[in-house]
């Protein structure tokens, strides 16, 4: 890197701080000033004013409107991971959540779930897509594997309301125990982007999901595309050494901390239903 882009990096990051500052002093929906105003305070060219405003719109912190300019976004949704000494366990996420159902029916697993649930690929299993809406705005598209044989009398009315793994306990008895779940950055399909109200290409995460019961059985193998730009997710470190509730390997990196620092590393969390 040249002296000159570092210059210019610096120079981004000045201006993204101080449009941040703009940001928490302000409510959701307020106006932030113009282009020429945010440029002339701070004695820098349009287009390194709106590299940096076009981070706070791809993190989702801002909204710019054609014609009439920017504005500070609604508040994310905000779950937060909190680590115990078995893994993480997972409050309610921020909102008042609920369910559209997209699709319900019954089909073969196929040779990917089937080895996920421990299944062969001719079993059935029970699949539904519904998307998930906070305060009535869409926030995420599931597509739910459930083991069929578990079951068998499951109806869409569970699906488009309460809790799942409420329903799965009461009515089914099925006692969901614990999961392994994987989270990446993707974008969203022409699709997913119509039903989530964002443009094609948006920023998303990627959700996988396996849930097994007490009796060690696989019953649900989930996939979900949340809202890059409304939803995130919080985690507390622990740092002290004293209080290890795990030893991380000598070679492992936790990204964003320098190696050997984290000791309650492990987590199996899982996502709302």
């Amino acid at each position: 890197m040249t002296a000159g882009d570092s210059g210019a990096v610096l120079k981004r990051e000045r201006v993204r701080d101080h449009i941040l500052q703009l940001i928490e002093s302000l409510r959701p929906g307020d106006a932030i000033p113009s282009e020429r105003t945010l440029c002339a305070d701070l004695n820098v060219s349009r287009p390194t004013l709106r590299a940096a405003v076009d981070e706070l719109v791809a993190a989702g912190l801002l909204v710019r409107e054609h014609g009439r300019g920017m504005f500070v976004a609604p508040e994310k949704i905000t779950q937060e991971l909190v680590s115990d000494s078995h893994g993480m366990t997972l409050p309610q996420a921020s909102g008042t959540w609920s369910s559209r159902l997209l699709e319900f029916t019954t089909i073969a697993a196929g040779a990917r779930v089937g080895r996920k649930l421990s299944l062969s690929p001719a079993a059935d299993i029970v699949y539904a897509a519904r998307l998930r809406l906070v305060d009535g705005a869409p926030m995420a598209i599931e597509h739910l594997h459930i083991r069929a044989d578990l079951v068998p009398a499951l109806t869409a009315q569970e699906l488009e309301a309460g809790d799942l793994y409420e329903h799965l306990r009461e009515r089914h008895r099925v006692h969901v125990r614990d999961a392994v779940q994987t989270i990446e950055p993707t974008v969203v399909s022409q699709a997913e982007g119509r039903l989530l109200e964002v443009p094609h290409l948006s920023p998303a995460l990627l959700f996988e999901r396996l849930t097994n019961d007490t009796e060690g059985r696989p019953v649900e193998y989930v996939h979900s595309i949340y809202r890059g730009d409304r939803y995130r997710i919080v985690s507390r470190l622990t740092l002290d050494s004293s209080h290890t509730h795990g030893t991380p390997p000598e070679t492992g990196f936790i990204p964003g901390m320098p190696p050997g620092t984290v000791t309650q590393w492990e987590a199996t969390p899982t996502t709302p239903h």
